[in-house]
Formats: structure tokens, sequence, C-alpha cells
């Protein structure tokens, strides 16, 4: 399942971002910048050199974009740095659930339109200017929601947790168990961005088939569901902080990423182009990942 946020995503999806505070714009601000922040690389200019000392100009000029990208966009890495031992910095965003948006009963849900075109509508009745940071978001998630799939992917933006699990069986399996993932953090800590090292590869999970979910900024949860035809692979990995803080964090290997938009920011990140790497990234403990309910392998390596 491609990530084309968040896509998260992955996850992973383009999203604006906030630049004032709101009732959820942390959230917002938080999920547009891990999902729609583009990381541009400016190449600087110069006669031609050899290829070693293009290589070390290269590595340079990475190390000094990778000073002034986002942390909160650091959340990808590929399959070759996936061992224990590994340290890299990654962002876990710590939301407060008394002052985050909840998540909303079916029949509440359901009372109330869920559509672009009806984005005045919904703006007057949560109170909302059309120019505001809750308009932004969300009318970029209503966006986000409507638009078309990669190839191969089925997506659906889920307005309660029973329209999630219905997705989900719809993709698993209308007969099959299921059980979700989510990452799990250790410690309490108000920290967010910090370098983290793999201690242990707990566990890698089947995942003949798969359903990511990704919280999107709106005044309501919404899950933003999908899933793709092609090969992943799931990991639950234990880290540890340089603040202290551990976390068993949940991991998704992608490892076909043909379909994926050359502008999706892990590619840009990581310094690959689709379908010639895999791309994996950690999610947030507000993420949830559906499998089906098989038998899960221990592992402490790859």
């Amino acid at each position: 399942m491609g990530v084309k946020f968040m896509p998260w995503i992955l996850f992973l999806h383009l999203l604006v971002i906030l630049v004032s505070k709101c009732s959820y714009g942390d959230e917002a601000r938080e999920l547009a910048e891990t999902e729609n922040k583009l990381l541009e690389f400016a190449l600087e200019g110069g006669e031609e050199v050899s290829t070693n000392m293009k290589d070390m100009h290269d590595e340079h000029k990475h190390a000094h974009v990778m000073d002034h990208i986002d942390p909160s966009v650091m959340v990808f890495f590929t399959l070759k740095d996936f061992k224990k031992g590994k340290r890299m910095p990654i962002h876990f965003p710590k939301r407060d659930p008394a002052s985050s948006p909840k998540l909303w009963p079916k029949q509440q849900a359901d009372s109330i339109p869920f559509s672009l075109n009806q984005l005045p509508y919904l703006l007057k009745l949560f109170s909302f200017s059309p120019n505001s940071p809750q308009a932004i978001a969300m009318q970029s998630t209503l966006s986000e929601c409507e638009s078309k799939p990669i190839k191969g992917e089925v997506k659906f933006c889920a307005t309660s947790y029973e329209s999630m699990l219905d997705f989900t069986h719809r993709i698993i399996g209308l007969k099959s168990d299921i059980q979700s993932f989510a990452t799990l953090h250790q410690t309490k800590s108000s920290v967010t961005f910090q370098n983290y090292t793999i201690l242990d590869i707990l566990m890698e999970i089947p995942a003949p088939k798969m359903v990511a979910c990704h919280t999107m900024p709106y005044p309501y949860i919404i899950f933003y569901c999908h899933s793709q035809e092609s090969e992943n692979r799931v990991y639950r990995v234990l880290l540890h902080g340089d603040n202290e803080d551990r976390v068993e964090a949940m991991v998704v290997c992608h490892l076909d990423t043909s379909q994926w938009s050359p502008t999706h920011v892990s590619f840009q990140l990581l310094g690959v182009t689709p379908g010639t790497s895999s791309v994996c990234h950690f999610f947030p403990s507000d993420h949830l990942i559906w499998l089906p309910k098989l038998q899960i392998h221990a592992s402490s390596s790859l």
C-alpha cells in the first residue's frame, strides 16, 4: 500500500500548512507538514567535476538540506537502513487527547454531509470563517478524500469507527478476523523529535492484505484509510531515544513504489526515485494498521 502523503499518508497525502493556532490547528499543522511539505533540493551550479567529486558534492548538499528540513517529515527510511543498532532522527507527534478532535459515533457522523461541495454549509455549521486555518484544513481534507487513488489503490475516508471497520472488512474479507496495530510510547515525554536507536525488531507481521488508516485534520476525527495491491512488510520495533524515551513503533515498508508520485516527500528526503527503492515509514500513535488475524512470527533481525 503506497503512501501518498503523512501518506503517510507514509501513509504518506497533500495538505496545506496552517500558520496559526486553532482548536485543532496543531494536529492539522503536523499532518500537513508531514504529508504535504515538498522538499526542494536546490542544485548548486558549477563546472563539471569527476564522478567522485560530484558524489561528495551531492552528499554535502544533501546534508546541508537535511539541516533545514522540517522535523515532521522525518519518518521515512529504506530497508537497507532497517537493522538493529541503526540510529536515525524520527518525529513522533504528541497530541493531547483533551484538546484533540474526538471520534464521533456513526449516527452522529452520518447526520451531516462529508463533501467538498458542502463546505460552505459545513463552515457555517462549525462556525469557521472561510479563510480561517480550520476552513483551509477542512477543504484540504475533503479534497484529498475525494481525489482519485493511484493505480492499484483503494481508499476511503472513514468518519466513524464503524465505517472504518466496514471498509477494512471489505478489503481484508467480510468473514475474516482482523486486528489493529499502533505505535506505543512506553515513556511519557513532550519531546517530538530526537535521534532513536533501533534496539530490537520485535516482530515481523505477515501482511498479505493490509489497510492503513491515518488521522486527518477536521473538527472530528477522520481516518484516511487505504490499501494497495503491492508487497508490504509490517514490523514492530523497539526504539530508544537520546532523551531516554522508549517506543514500540509500528513500521510499514513498501517494496513497490513504482506508482507513487515523483514529488512524494519520501523520494526527495531519501534521494531515490519511484520504483528504485523500498520506502519504510514509522506510524504515529494515533494512526492504525489493520491486518488479518494471522500467526505473528517473533523476529530480532531481518
